[in-house]
């Protein structure tokens, strides 16, 4: 198969499982995130990675954001929210993440294939992605994907927080234009 098959077939995948984001998860999500005094991200590999993009973004759009583990972030309270990106919601560093994020008082956010999850039970808002989770790729029931080990729900998980900053973007009433003035100067 030529690489042209393999770049059809992921967009193919994406727009079908995409397509299936409910609005009304997104909408709450971008509110609790405007209410919220500072916002915490966090996601264990490749989804922490999307993560850290997202938190980027955050930033550009003038909100007060920190990426957990990293050394100038400081602790969670009353008022702020932690967002979590676990496909599976049942990753352990994360799991206690939102205990302890809970214990102070802050709100719970996760984007994830499995609202019902331990996270996804203590959250106050979730986004399902509709995607296979990376253990389940090969096994009966999975949505069907022929991308490895949950590729589909990573980029999917790009591609939702992406429309989340451009909802957010909307509410706020702000450009790219405006955001750029936050962008990285001292590249």
């Amino acid at each position: 198969m030529s690489s042209n098959q393999y770049v059809n077939d992921i967009l193919n995948e994406l727009q079908h499982t995409l397509s299936q984001i409910n609005d009304s998860e997104m909408q709450s999500m971008a509110e609790h995130i405007l209410r919220s005094n500072k916002i915490f991200v966090a996601g264990a590999g490749r989804s922490g990675l999307m993560g850290k993009a997202f938190a980027m973004r955050l930033m550009h759009l003038g909100l007060q954001v920190y990426v957990v583990g990293e050394t100038v972030t400081p602790g969670i309270g009353q008022g702020d929210m932690l967002l979590l990106c676990s496909g599976s919601g049942e990753t352990g560093s994360l799991k206690l993440m939102a205990q302890k994020a809970a214990g102070a008082g802050a709100t719970i956010g996760l984007v994830t294939i499995k609202p019902e999850s331990t996270i996804g039970q203590v959250a106050e808002s979730v986004v399902r992605i509709p995607a296979s989770a990376k253990e389940e790729t090969a096994s009966a029931g999975a949505a069907v994907t022929s991308q490895p080990m949950g590729s589909l729900f990573e980029q999917g998980l790009l591609l939702v927080m992406d429309a989340l900053v451009l909802l957010l973007m909307n509410k706020q009433e702000i450009t790219g234009a405006d955001m750029f003035g936050r962008h990285a100067n001292l590249e």
